[in-house]
């Protein structure tokens, strides 16, 4: 999951201009709300084209169309691969898998949680994922595979979400960074948020990315980048900044889900917001370890109500009577 950049999802996706290291690749680069799509095409005597995450539920039906669309004459699509099993980045499986009959890999850290669907293990009751799939296998740390006459390396990237993958073509020095990386930061430490190692695992994914010889990043959300080592000094900063000051994350982080909840039903009720809010699991234990106790809020509701209000005062939500509209 990640925070947004802008408020609305566009009527569809940019296709990201051709860099000589992403020939025979289609980069569907999605709004904030969805992850990027990344089709793998498929070389001569590969089965079928690869798709590389499924972007949002609420977005399924034209994640299908814009798969369809982008397939070549006659190539089908032969697997799906999620790099993690956020809502914003698995949330296709399901249409994907009904509509193309594509077997899904994940990694293998909650995959007896996709099987027996539970959605308390898989943070679903927090993120909002509400239509089941099913999965063909897993894709380790280390193993790799071949899709569009390259190899792909899988490579562990835990701090975002501990179970997280990234891709990498060492041949054409192309990263597939997830929410490990991207050209302004990374994606909220969410382990950190329950008690949980996060922030050095981060570090240690950056240290990682700089050891490999990447020439283009293709990040979870927004365009591709190249100019990786100051991508790499930005995400640094923004971690040594949460280190020193685990709450001000804590505080990111439950605006992160006040807005992503917004962007998905566009207008609410503002006692339905946050209710909902209040009522999530996650915000719950959030509540308990970085607001009860500190500031003026005496409940969660109202220690919610204040990011709203924040929100608002930074024009990413407005506040009209009752309702809250997203921006």
């Amino acid at each position: 999951m990640s925070p947004p950049h802008n408020a609305a999802m566009p009527e569809r996706p940019a296709t990201t201009p051709l860099h000589p290291a992403l020939a025979g690749l289609t980069v569907l680069e999605r709004g904030w709300l969805s992850s990027n799509n990344i089709l793998i095409h498929a070389a001569p005597g590969e089965a079928g084209a690869v798709l590389v995450d499924t972007g949002h539920v609420v977005h399924r039906e034209q994640t299908v169309a814009l798969v369809r669309h982008a397939l070549r004459d006659g190539e089908t699509l032969a697997q799906i691969v999620n790099t993690h099993l956020h809502s914003d980045h698995c949330g296709g499986n399901a249409w994907l898998q009904q509509a193309f009959g594509a077997p899904i890999v994940i990694p293998p850290g909650l995959a007896d949680a996709v099987r027996a669907w539970d959605i308390t293990r898989l943070s679903h009751d927090d993120f909002g994922q509400r239509e089941r799939f099913t999965i063909a296998g897993t894709l380790a740390p280390g193993e790799s595979f071949v899709a569009g006459g390259r190899r792909w390396q899988a490579l562990a990237a835990p701090g975002h979400d501990p179970h997280s993958l990234m891709l990498f073509d060492a041949g054409a020095g192309l990263l597939l960074s997830a929410d490990a990386l991207w050209a302004n930061g990374f994606g909220v430490v969410f382990p950190e948020l329950v008690d949980e190692s996060g922030f050095a695992e981060v570090g240690a994914t950056l240290d990682l990315i700089e050891s490999l010889p990447v020439r283009l990043v293709v990040p979870g959300h927004g365009a591709p980048f190249t100019d990786v080592a100051a991508a790499l000094a930005r995400a640094r900063s923004r971690l040594a900044g949460f280190r020193a000051d685990p709450a001000r994350h804590a505080r990111h982080a439950a605006k992160v889900l006040v807005k992503y909840h917004l962007m998905e039903h566009r207008r609410l009720p503002r006692a339905q917001l946050v209710g909902w809010a209040a009522a999530a699991p996650l915000m719950q234990r959030m509540w308990a370890a970085f607001g009860q106790g500190r500031g003026d809020a005496t409940a969660p509701e109202a220690w919610i109500e204040g990011f709203v209000h924040e929100l608002a005062g930074a024009g990413a939500l407005a506040i009209e009577g009752d309702d809250v509209v997203d921006r």
